[in-house]
This record gives structure tokens, C-alpha cells and sequence, in this order.
């Protein structure tokens, strides 16, 4: 690698000494830095095991953190190396930062009770290369080509599988037992296969009913062992396992048929070693971090059972998010979460935010990357978001390729980013990363990342990128990539060269919040103030795309009655009454574009317009409607809209209960009704009532 060690230790404000063989013959130099005591960066991924060793067997060293990153294939090995400098320093400062803060995390127990569902010969097979770490049980959905052995090695379960649930250590499995011959009596003698004249009988010693004619050849043969039964009634039957190794065709039912299925349970053929390896090491206790937080007071999700924002719920590949609406929320099972973040990207209001690294830790490695490249010179800074798996390995290829001159290689404007998971990310970072100077923000994704991750990605890229545009800033900044071969992206990457992009003036400062609406706000406040139109050349508002979070309220004014059921639904606080009259106000930096007004609304009278308002009237209270109050006509009290009475009175002037005083009486305030229909009963006067004397004679 040409290595500029000079810049690159200027960028990083300290001096630099570059060896070209350090995992070998160089490695005392390694060694001495770990007496130094403070933190130590490696920027080696290859040998990390081996420094890992050094770092044990060194006498002295006070290093206690030591943190590995890749500058070789990410851009050490590419035809644009000799320019890649300041990328390369910008790798080097990311890498310093400190790990995330560590988060509660999700606890797993497994004793290796595994269960195999699939025809018995491939089951069998499975089992016996499993066997001697697992505790297996085999669930039979037919013979096979081969059928099963003479020799009962395992268990076996048999019937119709009713359901499927759980996750790793917790695998609740049901069935029903309506096979007549009962597995565990039965000795595999076969005499009731030779004896069956229909042939009903398979190898895994189940009685095919709809083939069976009822002659019973098999109960006479079976009269030593009486292990078929054909009056046994077939009972529901549950049993607990940890794994769950699924055997069946793909479309086969009941079976967990989401894109990320739970941790524990695989699929495969029976043959497949790294399948059957995964199994093997699924015994024991383990955990993963808690990936999201949720703040359920500020969640669009329902109000009063009414159902606005279901996007979290809609976008989870691993049916993970459940709505609970009668607590007007949703529920997250962690234990089926896998942590791709994608609810984080497309909730509206941040009631469900990444927790694990935070935002804030995201965002110091997203800026230091992009301050550092810019202060060594850089210039067109592209942040290519990819994940640690399949992304990861795909840049590897990538880079060992461009080494042998086969490829390009990443370009030199190019900084990568490995994530948990691509999706992860959302608007508020795409627009805050533009904000700090990046001339665009790619997100990689491969076969890994499921459909409708793709599609709620791009609709929120969508999003951004009319706010950039209407704002001015020319070109696409948002691009999402798929590439399933090194071949696929190399190939666009160098497109990225050909397309610029513009860009802040002044890179901003802020730093990421853990309010994702706090961070939006920051950024569009950067972005408008830097913007290339002039005040008078920009749009009053900037038309978005539906799947916008921001955005205003219409109101039909003609057919609203300041019912004012919108204003307890909004959980944003965009929509608020007045308390001096009747008025319906709306703050639109607030509104979130969930949707439950409208739903709520009970005239049909309101719609949702998804815009950015430049107006500085956004971020104030504005009167959507107003009416004339309406005034009692026994105390002249308002109590109620014009509009809203006189709907009223339109609607049960028919009705048999609201005729003569009945109807007078919807005209009055709720105490003037009382008191009316007391003292015409009761001949007891409004004064009595209203100064609370003895009323002890009224009767009801």
C-alpha cells in the first residue's frame, strides 16, 4: 500500500511510523507500543489473532485496548491507493473512538434438546452427525425414498403438527396425535406393512386414512406388540424443545416463514455441514444487546383503539412487533428481534430508537470520519453504509480483486461503514451526514436485507432526497446499491465518480441527539440556512413523498364541528385547543404524518399533506378552524359550537325521544338540562338548584 505517513499523521495529530511487515518481522515494534500504556489501533484485520497472542505473552505491556481496522481492502488495495490518504486517515481516527456503552441485553438457554422435522431417512441422517453433543427427537412427515431403520436410535413423533413458536432455549411445539400406530409400542417388525393390502403403511410407521379401507389386517398382525389402535382418540400434545432443525420444503405449514426467523431454529436439507455445525453450537447460555428502545408516550402507533402509524409493525422481517391496541401501543418481543433496526428507520416520531451503538455514538463515528477526510484534504466524500456479514465480505472481495488487478477496487472517495444491519439508519443520520459535508450517502445491501427493508429504505431515501432537491442542493445524494457480486459493485462505484452533488457551504457541528426528531430538526436547520437558493427564490413548501414524517394537516371546514377528537389523539401535541374559544390549532413542526386524526375524526374532515414548510409560521401555533360558540338559551353560557348544535339538532329532530322540550333542552348547557328537567318535574326552582340548597324531596 503507498502509505503517506506524514499527511496521514498530521490528520491525526500525531507522528506516524509506517512498517511493512509488522505481524512479522516487525512485530517487537507492536510489542513496545503495548508498554505504552495507552489505547492501541492496529490497522490490521488479517493477523488479529496473532497480535491478539503477542498482546498475551508481551512482558510489561500496560495496553488493556487494543481495536483492529481494515485500511487494506477498503482502499490501501485499489487503483485510486496513491489519493487515498485521507481516507485512510479518516479510518484511522474512527477506529480510536470508544466501543459503545453496553445496553441490557436478552438472555438464551439451551440444553441441546433439538427436534427434526422431515421424512425419517433424511431426519435419521441428520440426527446421527448431531447426536453425540444433542439431544434429539426426531417429528416424522413421511418415510422418505429410503424410509427409516430397522434400529430406534431416537425418538420418534408422529401425527399432524399443529403449531410452531418460540425461539432459542424456548420452542413450544404442537401436534396432534391421530396416527393410530403408537410409535413408542411399536417394534418395526414391518409385519403390518407386509400384511396392509392398500399399501397404506410407510417405513416411518404411519397409516396413510384416506388410503386405508378399514380391514384391520394390521391391528390381527399387530396382536403381540398392540401397537395400533385405531378407536385412540388423537389428543393435542405439547412438548418443549431448544432447536428446532426444519427438514421440510420451504412452503410447508405450520413453520416460522418470515425472512428472519427466530435464532434456534434453521432450515436445511440434512446434509448441509455448516447448518449442522451451527446446531452443535447452540448449547449453553447466551445473549445479545436489547438493539431498540421504546418510549411508548410518544408512539403514533393507536389512540383510544384507533390505529394510525403501523410502520414498525408492517416493516419487522421477524414478526418481532405486535400491536397492543387497546394499550394504544406496540409490543416488542425481544426475544425475536434481531436487531436490523428497520422499525428505527421508519417511525416517524423516534418512539422506537437503535439503542445498541446508540445515536449519539453513531454520530460521532459518522462525523469523524467525514471531519477527519475533509481536514487531510479530501474533498467529494461518498459514506458507503454496508453491513458487518455479507457487505463486509463483499468490499473484501472487492479489494483482494483490485490487488491482482482484476478490479478498480473502492474508490478513494469512498468511506466505509460497517453496520449491524443497513437499515439501521435512517433519514435523521442520511441528512445529518450531508449536513457534516458528505456528497452522498450509499447504503450497500446484498441478498441479506429482506424486501420490505428495500422498500422502506427507499422510501425514506425517497423523502430526503426531495427535501435536498427543493432546498436547492442539485443531484442525488441518496442512493441505495445492491450488488450481490464484487463484479456488481465495483462496476457502480465507479459510477459514483461521474455524478456530483451538491453541498452545504460550511459543514455543520451538531451532534447527533437521541431524539431522532431532534436530530431531523438540526439538520434541516443547517440545510435551509446553507441552502443555494436565495430567501425570495425558495418555495413556500417543499412537496414530499407519503411515507414522509413531517408534514401538514387540512381540515374541511365545512364539514369539521371543532369536536375536537383529534386533539386528544395527536401524540405529537401538533394539534391543540384554545381555552379562551372555539378553535382548532395546529403547530407543524410537531405533526409526525401519523395519521390518527384522521382516522379519529369522526366527520371524515380532515387529510394529511406531507411538505416541509419553509414559512418560520411552522414552528408557531396556527388556527386550522374557528367557529361562532354557541350560547346556552337559559343562562347564555357558551357551551358548544354553532356548527356542532345545529348538526346535532339536524340529526335527531326525527328522533321519538327528542320532540317538544326534549329538543329544546340539546340547546342548553349540561347544567340548564338538569335543571330543567327537575323543575319541570319536580316543581323545584333554578335558584334552589344552582345555590345547592335542600333538595332532599326531589324525586327521580
Amino acid at each position: 500500500m503507498p502509505l503517506d505517513a506524514k499527511r496521514i499523521g498530521l490528520a491525526l495529530h500525531e507522528e506516524l511510523t509506517p512498517h511493512s511487515t509488522l505481524c512479522r518481522r516487525e512485530a517487537p515494534a507492536f510489542q513496545r507500543a503495548l508498554q505504552g500504556g495507552e489505547s492501541l489501533v492496529v490497522a490490521c484485520t488479517q493477523e488479529q489473532r496473532l497480535f491478539a497472542e503477542l498482546a498475551d505473552q508481551t512482558e510489561g505491556a500496560r495496553t488493556s485496548v487494543i481495536r483492529f481496522v481494515n485500511i487494506r481492502e477498503t482502499g490501501g488495495w485499489s487503483r485510486d491507493a496513491k489519493q487515498a490518504t485521507p481516507k485512510i486517515a479518516a479510518l484511522l481516527a474512527a477506529a480510536r473512538l470508544p466501543d459503545p456503552e453496553p445496553v441490557p441485553t436478552v438472555n438464551y438457554q439451551s440444553a441441546g434438546r433439538l427436534l427434526i422435522i422431515g421424512a425419517l431417512d433424511d431426519a435419521e441422517r441428520a440426527a446421527a452427525l448431531v447426536q453425540d453433543v444433542l439431544d434429539v427427537t426426531l417429528f416424522t412427515t413421511g418415510p422418505g425414498n429410503a424410509g427409516g431403520a430397522q434400529a430406534r436410535r431416537w425418538p420418534v413423533l408422529g401425527g399432524q403438527l399443529k403449531s410452531l413458536k418460540g425461539w432459542l432455549g424456548a420452542f413450544d411445539v404442537e401436534w396432534s396425535a391421530s396416527n393410530p400406530i403408537d410409535l413408542d409400542l411399536c417394534t418395526r417388525c414391518n409385519a403390518c406393512v407386509a400384511v396392509c393390502p392398500e399399501n397404506a403403511i410407510g417405513l416411518d410407521y404411519q397409516i396413510d386414512l384416506a388410503a386405508c379401507k378399514s380391514h384391520r389386517a394390521c391391528v390381527a398382525a399387530c396382536t403381540a406388540a398392540g401397537a395400533i389402535d385405531f378407536d385412540r382418540p388423537a389428543n393435542l400434545q405439547q412438548e418443549r424443545f431448544d432447536l428446532i432443525l426444519d427438514l421440510r420444503a420451504p412452503d410447508a405449514t405450520p413453520t416460522f416463514l418470515q425472512h428472519a426467523p427466530p435464532q434456534g431454529y434453521l432450515r436445511g436439507d440434512g446434509r448441509d455441514a455448516g447448518t449442522l455445525l451451527k446446531l452443535r453450537e447452540l448449547v449453553g447460555e447466551f445473549e445479545k444487546p436489547r438493539f431498540v428502545q421504546y418510549k411508548p408516550a410518544i408512539c403514533a402507533h393507536a389512540r383510544n383503539e384507533q390505529v394510525g402509524c403501523s410502520a414498525c409493525i408492517d416493516i419487522c422481517s421477524a414478526e418481532a412487533i405486535s400491536s397492543e391496541k387497546s394499550q394504544n401501543r406496540v409490543k416488542v418481543n425481544f426475544n425475536l428481534c434481531v436487531g436490523c433496526g428497520a422499525c428505527t428507520t421508519v417511525c416517524p416520531t423516534g418512539a422506537i430508537t437503535y439503542a445498541y451503538p446508540r445515536a449519539p455514538e453513531q454520530g460521532a463515528r459518522i462525523k469523524t470520519l467525514l471531519s477527519t477526510y475533509a481536514a487531510a484534504g479530501g474533498q467529494g466524500a461518498v459514506l458507503l453504509l454496508h453491513s458487518q456479514d455479507k457487505g463486509q465480505a463483499l468490499i473484501d472481495e472487492l479489494g483482494r480483486a483490485a490487488q491482482l488487478k482484476l478490479m478498480h477496487g473502492v474508490p478513494h472517495n469512498v468511506l466505509p461503514l460497517a453496520l449491524w444491519h443497513t437499515a439501521s439508519l435512517g433519514i435523521d443520520v442520511w441528512l445529518a451526514a450531508v449536513a457534516w459535508g458528505a456528497q452522498q450517502v450509499v447504503v450497500l445491501t446484498t441478498d441479506e436485507e429482506a424486501p420490505q427493508y428495500l422498500d422502506g429504505v427507499q422510501a425514506q431515501m425517497d423523502v430526503a432526497q426531495a427535501l435536498l432537491n427543493g432546498l436547492g442542493y442539485s443531484g442525488t445524494h441518496l442512493k441505495l446499491l445492491r450488488a450481490r457480486t464484487p463484479q456488481d459493485l465495483d462496476h457502480a462505484l465507479q459510477n459514483l465518480k461521474q455524478t456530483q452533488q451538491r453541498t452545504p457551504r460550511e459543514p455543520a457541528r451538531f451532534a447527533l441527539v437521541p431524539e431522532k426528531r431532534s436530530t431531523l430538526e438540526l439538520a434541516l436547520d443547517h440545510l435551509i440556512a446553507q441552502s443555494p437558493l436565495k430567501a425570495a427564490e425558495r418555495p413556500e413548501a417543499i412537496a414530499l413523498p407519503a411515507a414522509s414524517p413531517l408534514g401538514a394537516v387540512v381540515v374541511d371546514q365545512a364539514k369539521c364541528t371543532l369536536c375536537l377528537s383529534c386533539v386528544n389523539a395527536c401524540p405529537a401535541a401538533a394539534l391543540q385547543d384554545n381555552e379562551e374559544r372555539p378553535e382548532l390549532r395546529f403547530i407543524e413542526k410537531n405533526c409526525v404524518q401519523c395519521g390518527l386524526c384522521v382516522s379519529t375524526c369522526p366527520e371524515d374532515a380532515m387529510a394529511l399533506l406531507p411538505r416541509l414548510s419553509l414559512a418560520p409560521e411552522r414552528r408557531q401555533p396556527r388556527v386550522l378552524n374557528a367557529a361562532q360558540p354557541y350560547g346556552c338559551i337559559r343562562c347564555g353560557r357558551p357551551f358548544g359550537t354553532v356548527q356542532a348544535i345545529e348538526a346535532m339538532l339536524g340529526r335527531l329532530a326525527g328522533h321519538a325521544m327528542f320532540q317538544g322540550a326534549a329538543l329544546e333542552r340539546l340547546k342548553m348547557c349540561a347544567d340548564c338540562r338538569v335543571i330543567d328537567i327537575y323543575s319541570a318535574d319536580n316543581e323545584v326552582g333554578i335558584d334552589d338548584v344552582a345555590d345547592g340548597r335542600n333538595l332532599q324531596g326531589w324525586k327521580p
